[in-house]
């Protein structure tokens, strides 16, 4: 059965008056890991079993149609992942629902320098009987702060600032500040505050694998099977 992020671009197309093209989208693709089938990643696609904590993806307009999207990478992974496209003047019922869902305690991922003191947490402190949830903003860093902005139905859930100094690994598209992480460099750490440390580490080395192999298609060259992020998947 196709993830959340896979149905959310089926539903994106279908309301599509004219197609979607991104740069390089014209070549064919695998259909499950969106590189072309000679690096075709789907081999070491981790399946994350017994976690704690779910995702979801607020994504804007485009993102699901993206070939370089790393949200898609979190649905690949997560069991519980869920997506939704965001909208300035309508809400889902089905993320209200979720949302309100007494088994889950939701945690907006933003930096708390754009929230009010009291919402801002830095720790992911167990609740019993609840879950912890992650909304991750997909957007461009632009988007992601309009959207944090003009969602009121987020402004009662508290407001996870992450504390890290790690400098982004991502290479698929420019940003001008190194610190801005992708959406799955986020939902990993993520993880390991949730305690899923394992967990974490597997989906850094899925987002270090798709990104090794969809350079290596873009740039015509074999990409290297015997890395580290290989290996790690190849034993997990």
């Amino acid at each position: 059965m196709p993830h959340a992020v896979a149905r959310l671009r089926d539903q994106r197309l279908a309301l599509s008056s004219k197609p979607f093209v991104a740069r390089g989208s014209r070549a064919p693709r695998c259909s499950r890991c969106r590189v072309l089938p000679s690096h075709c990643l789907c081999a070491w696609q981790p399946r994350l079993e017994g976690l704690h904590c779910g995702v979801c993806l607020l994504m804007h307009d485009v993102e699901p149609l993206k070939p370089s999207n790393t949200g898609w990478l979190i649905a690949d992974a997560v069991p519980d992942t869920y997506a939704f496209t965001w909208q300035r003047t309508h809400v889902e019922p089905a993320l209200l629902a979720l949302l309100a869902d007494p088994q889950w305690q939701p945690f907006v991922v933003f930096p708390g320098e754009y929230a009010e003191p009291e919402r801002v947490v830095t720790h992911v402190e167990p609740i019993p009987g609840k879950r912890p949830l992650f909304i991750l903003l997909d957007a461009t860093w632009t988007e992601a702060r309009k959207m944090f902005r003009k969602s009121p139905y987020l402004n009662g859930l508290p407001v996870l600032s992450l504390q890290s100094e790690l400098v982004s690994r991502y290479r698929l598209r420019r940003s001008k500040r190194s610190e801005h992480l992708c959406t799955a460099e986020v939902a990993a750490l993520c993880l390991g505050l949730a305690g899923d440390e394992d967990a974490a580490g597997q989906l850094d080395a899925w987002l270090d694998v798709f990104t090794d192999h969809y350079l290596a298609a873009k740039y015509q060259r074999v990409p290297s099977l015997d890395d580290e992020a290989h290996r790690r998947l190849s034993a997990d």
